[in-house]
């Protein structure tokens, strides 16, 4: 790994984003890696090649992407019946910022455009790839498996049902190539398997690239956007966490490389929040001891998604330890001083700073003289590093007018995209 490039395992990447679907909503199960692997193993059969093949992964296991920007997520069933146009759109919008999702982008947008015995091969006017139409398949196979029976006997029956929409919903190469890959009672074993996600790992054939510090930052916003869909609020505090620590670290004499990964430690710090209920994220009022309790396992889930992912394991270290204190009194792992690397520490006042400053759901951001009495208090106490804090003081207006421009613009760039959305949706009806 250089200052300029990092290696990294795109596998890991796409898992990443598909644990967080996961927490939020755990309901879906293995949907989405079950639909990547279907979609993958129908490439084989027909025998696409090895690039085709990945790009059928990565678009089976983020198909389901854009349902996060809507609002609620209904029973996957009822929901890609009712909205299966919004979220393709949605989830085609989120991909193609990210340049090496871009090319998946017009798989995912059209994932639901039926076949109609040919004019599915073009959808309001733009051309649909053969790739949208196994997605498609695969996703509607996926959603008739029940985990109520043992999956072999419920083989017949889904072929059979897959096999009436032939010509109408779904390509006639596809379906024979399904129906003759169905036979392999090993797919059904996997495709139901507790460790599917270990199974497709060692069956996709996929190399590792190089990624800028730019594109890596890239892919935390990708993240952070994910994040805001859910809660405004949080993708507000991230960004105004990341300002913050990134002035924190340049002052601390960080370099510019490690400058970019505290800034993405800052974009990823509070993902776990994604498996918190929305009524306690929003609550207009202080919560109570339970849903504390509650909010303080957003940690942990961070860490969960974070820590197999080799490529960003510090910067996800740095923003899984921002609930950590010096005294030991911290979060989820009870860190002291000694184990606490200076990168978390910034992320812990960094998140303290911009907590103590922003308007909440619950109250207005305190004023400079009371937020400065709260962190040197917790400096007291033996919880924030003091020279850190000294920092914030010598420089508290120009970090607290960089965090509120930053609050601003997230707030401003998800506003802009749900417009952009919305403008998508009306031209597809």
């Amino acid at each position: 790994m250089t200052a300029e490039k990092i290696r990294f395992n795109i596998f890991d990447m796409v898992a990443s984003i598909a644990r967080i679907v996961d927490l939020m909503n755990p309901a879906v199960g293995n949907h989405h890696w079950q639909v990547a692997y279907l979609a993958y193993r129908l490439g084989e059969e027909l025998k696409l090649s090895v690039d085709r093949r990945f790009e059928l992964f990565m678009a089976g296991a983020l198909h389901d992407i854009g349902a996060l920007s809507l609002n609620g997520r209904l029973d996957l069933k009822e929901f890609e019946e009712k909205n299966p146009d919004e979220h393709s759109i949605a989830g085609g919008l989120i991909l193609e910022k990210f340049k090496p999702f871009s090319n998946i982008s017009g798989l995912v947008k059209f994932h639901h455009v039926p076949w109609k015995n040919g004019e599915g091969a073009f959808h309001k006017g733009e051309a649909v790839s053969d790739s949208s139409h196994m997605i498609h398949l695969a996703d509607r196979v996926a959603v008739k498996i029940s985990r109520k029976m043992p999956v072999l006997s419920q083989v017949q029956r889904i072929c059979n049902e897959i096999s009436v929409q032939k010509g109408d919903v779904f390509v006639p190469e596809h379906v024979d190539a399904f129906k003759n890959m169905a036979k392999k009672e090993n797919i059904w074993l996997d495709v139901v398997s507790e460790s599917l996600e270990t199974v497709l790992k060692r069956t996709v054939l996929y190399e590792e690239k190089e990624l800028s510090n730019e594109e890596m930052v890239g892919f935390s916003k990708l993240i952070d956007r994910l994040i805001g869909f859910k809660s405004r609020f949080i993708a507000a505090h991230s960004r105004g966490v990341a300002a913050v620590a990134v002035e924190l670290s340049r002052l601390s004499g960080f370099s510019k490389h490690e400058r970019r990964l505290i800034e993405i430690a800052a974009f990823l710090h509070d993902l776990g929040k994604l498996a918190i209920p929305p009524q306690i994220l929003e609550k207009q009022d202080t919560l109570s001891y339970k849903e504390r309790f509650i909010m303080k396992s957003h940690v942990y889930h961070t860490y969960q998604v974070l820590e197999p992912f080799e490529t960003l394991r510090i910067a996800g270290f740095w923003g899984t330890l921002h609930q950590e204190r010096l005294n030991g009194t911290g979060y989820p792992f009870g860190l002291t001083s000694d184990e606490l690397p200076l990168g978390a520490r910034i992320m812990a006042v960094a998140d303290v700073f911009t907590a103590l400053t922003e308007n909440r759901p619950y109250r207005k951001g305190m004023d400079p003289e009371n937020a400065k009495a709260a962190l040197q208090s917790m400096v007291n106490a033996g919880e924030l590093d003091s020279s850190l804090v000294d920092m914030v003081f010598e420089h508290y207006n120009d970090m607290n007018t960089t965090r509120d421009s930053a609050q601003k613009e997230a707030i401003a760039d998800y506003h802009m995209f749900q417009e952009i959305l919305h403008c998508h949706f009306d031209a597809v009806q």
